[in-house]
């Protein structure tokens, strides 16, 4: 642009200058001094123009290489159009939180199965909770001690729970005890291997996961948790602190993947267990935030709830997720949860509310002692499931019935894609080989588990 324009002095605000300067010769423009009719400077040295000075269309051709440092504001989604953004733009979890938030959120992110406890085959309370080699409650959850030990829990599903959640898994001290060095009390939950190998423990590629939960409970303080490997000789201790008694908080927990050890990969075993420690000795305690090669199960001087008389310890909501944000609760449709819970465990009970044919369950004759009964689950089983029986329940045939008594053995023809196990039971005189269909007094079922 050759030449120079000076304007000395504008005396009123009706006075106007009409420039004509092409786009390309705006940054090599020295210009300063202009201002609006309203005073507001509206171009400074060399070119810069203020944003109150445009007005109108800006094409995507005019605007190149522009730093978000540049921008300023709030950035509405009518003013970005047939436009690629990079996932740096975007803070971490931000469009799974939008998403969530839309009711479009990605499904089975959580590998927790039942983390709401609203599935609960077994029954809904389980009163003397003390034994050594642990006891399933509420379906996915299980109760388990290390060592002998004399306190007493119950665990049942409550109907306590935070907005958005009708049940809780709740945990009640009926005879306390003071934990011993190597003891401890704990609610956890084993990940199948199938469900959690692409976490990739125990190479380098181990992937950050974050756990989170709502918990309350009539005490407050630290609490303590862990991460544990199959073998129980790699484990993450975590801590979480209870401010207000009886009130539900919500917890979040990330964890940098491990990248040491041995961990079950794409199996059917134990990938993980999600642990939640109610008591501690400190021989099975240790420091929150970092990875040991030890079966740790708590953090030092957390909270014992099982040492306190009818302290309580409620939790639901429990999600565990890939990445380093916790993002909103992976509700799943009801029958979808059960049939999730049904690949570990199912409970085959009496079709009708008075004693009743269960047409799914038919045999035949092993010997004159006992009889094969075939069973079809809704899910297909983990492995080969331990089999048994509770309540009177009869095979019938012809006018005939005959009380079985206990089971015998279980076979399954068990793959990766269905399980039909085979129970044996024992049964007298049996003459016939054909036609055999076993029924059931209201309070008879048989448990089939196939457990991690």
């Amino acid at each position: 642009m050759a030449g120079k324009l000076v304007v000395d002095t504008i005396d009123t605000d009706n006075a106007f200058i009409t420039l004509n300067v092409q786009q390309s010769q705006i940054a090599t423009m020295n210009v300063s001094g202009i201002y609006s009719n309203t005073g507001v400077k509206m171009i400074g040295a060399n070119g810069t123009v203020s944003n109150t000075a445009i007005t109108g269309l800006v094409t995507a051709s005019q605007i190149a290489n522009v730093a978000n440092t540049q921008l300023t504001g709030t950035i509405t989604g009518s003013q970005i159009s047939s436009n690629t953004l990079s996932n740096t733009v975007f803070q971490t979890g931000s469009v799974e939180n939008y998403m969530n938030a839309q009711g479009l959120g990605f499904g089975m992110r959580n590998r927790i199965i039942n983390g709401a406890a609203v599935i609960a085959q077994r029954g809904t309370t389980f009163s003397g909770l003390s034994d050594d080699g642990g006891q399933y409650t509420l379906d996915r959850w299980k109760w388990a001690e290390n060592g002998t030990f004399t306190g007493v829990q119950t665990v049942t599903q409550d109907t306590s729970a935070p907005a958005g959640f009708s049940y809780s898994l709740k945990v009640q001290t009926t005879t306390a005890v003071a934990v011993a060095t190597s003891l401890s009390c704990r609610v956890e939950q084993f990940i199948e291997g199938f469900n959690w190998a692409d976490m990739g423990y125990g190479t380098a590629n181990a992937k950050t996961t974050t756990l989170s939960f709502w918990v309350r409970s009539s005490l407050t303080g630290t609490f303590g948790g862990a991460f544990r490997n199959s073998a129980d000789d790699r484990s993450y201790p975590f801590s979480y602190t209870i401010s207000v008694a009886d009130t539900w908080e919500q917890k979040s927990i990330t964890i940098a993947g491990d990248t040491s050890g041995t961990w079950i990969g794409a199996t059917n075993g134990t990938g993980l267990r999600v642990t939640f420690s109610l008591g501690a000795g400190t021989a099975l305690s240790g420091t929150a935030g970092a990875w040991v090669a030890a079966g740790t199960q708590s953090v030092t001087g957390a909270v014992s709830v099982v040492g306190t008389l009818n302290a309580t310890w409620y939790v639901t909501g429990v999600q565990l997720e890939k990445g380093s944000t916790a993002t909103s609760f992976d509700y799943r449709p009801y029958g979808t949860e059960l049939q999730l819970c049904q690949r570990y465990f199912y409970r085959l009970v009496n079709a009708s509310a008075s004693t009743g044919y269960v047409p799914n369950i038919t045999g035949v004759r092993y010997t004159a002692n006992e009889v094969y009964l075939g069973i079809t689950c809704p899910a297909p089983l983990r492995t080969t499931p331990s089999i048994s029986k509770s309540g009177t329940m009869y095979i019938y045939s012809g006018g005939t019935n005959i009380t079985l008594g206990g089971v015998v053995a279980v076979t399954s023809n068990y793959n990766s894609y269905t399980s039909c196990p085979n129970v044996r039971v024992t049964a007298t005189s049996i003459t016939s080989n054909t036609g055999w269909i076993c029924e059931f007094d209201v309070n008879a079922y048989f448990d089939i588990s196939a457990e991690l």
